[in-house]
């Protein structure tokens, strides 16, 4: 996932978005046709979460963090010096 502030993130088409409440806290934005996960919107913020794999390349994103790392698999190796959180915060 990447974020921005609400404000930046420009639609080309929206046609296919439709947004599910998913909690008192937030919601999340899928493709209707697809069911493809695409954004998570906290309500307390002015900003939205972007599915990565989602954007057109070249994007110029870089990792900053692991997170959910107490959660990863076994078959799934962190090989550099980033910061690892077991969790969410």
């Amino acid at each position: 996932m990447t974020s921005a502030p609400t404000a930046n993130l420009t639609l080309l088409s929206a046609n296919s978005l439709t947004w599910y409440q998913s909690s008192e806290r937030a919601e999340r934005g899928f493709c209707r046709i697809c069911g493809g996960n695409l954004f998570w919107k906290p309500h307390a913020e002015d900003r939205i979460a972007i599915t990565a794999g989602t954007l057109d390349t070249p994007t110029k994103l870089r990792l900053i963090e692991h997170i959910f790392v107490a959660d990863k698999s076994d078959y799934y190796e962190i090989h550099d010096d980033l910061p690892q959180k077991p969790q969410w915060m």
